[in-house]
């Protein structure tokens, strides 16, 4: 798999509100983009599709984000996603955020847990997904 490949693209407005005492975008706002870079993430690659139809879907069982660069308002950020990795049942979204320089401002690697909602257990990452995935980015 190419790592250079991240198919999907998330743009978003930097809100004043989300600014810290320093004058530069609070940590915890970058969480919410990659919460928002996450379920794009999901609703592009069908992922959403499959819980509404079996209600089978994701669990996030961990999220890291490693700063590089603040952000400010006024402005925007672009966040970059791919899937990282495919498990037995978990799966790994690497997300990049830039600024309007496309300066990399941060980093985040989430690890999901594909879920039965029915039976309340973990379940396989579904072939149908995994051929979607490989579609977009190449091979694991």
């Amino acid at each position: 798999m190419s790592e250079n490949i991240f198919p999907f693209t998330l743009q978003l407005r930097l809100d004043w509100s989300e600014m810290d005492l320093f004058g530069h975008i609070n940590n915890v706002s970058y969480f919410k983009y990659i919460q928002a870079s996450r379920v794009h993430y999901w609703e592009q690659s069908g992922i959403s599709k499959l819980f509404e139809e079996k209600k089978i879907g994701p669990i996030l069982a961990s999220v890291k984000c490693d700063f590089a660069k603040p952000l400010h308002f006024p402005g925007n950020c672009q966040i970059k996603a791919r899937i990282e990795f495919i498990g037995n049942s978990s799966f790994g979204i690497h997300h990049k955020i830039f600024n309007e320089q496309n300066e990399l401002c941060a980093e985040a690697h989430d690890v999901i847990v594909m879920y039965d909602f029915n039976t309340n257990t973990k379940v396989a990452f579904p072939d149908e997904l995994k051929n979607k995935v490989e579609q977009l980015q190449g091979k694991f």
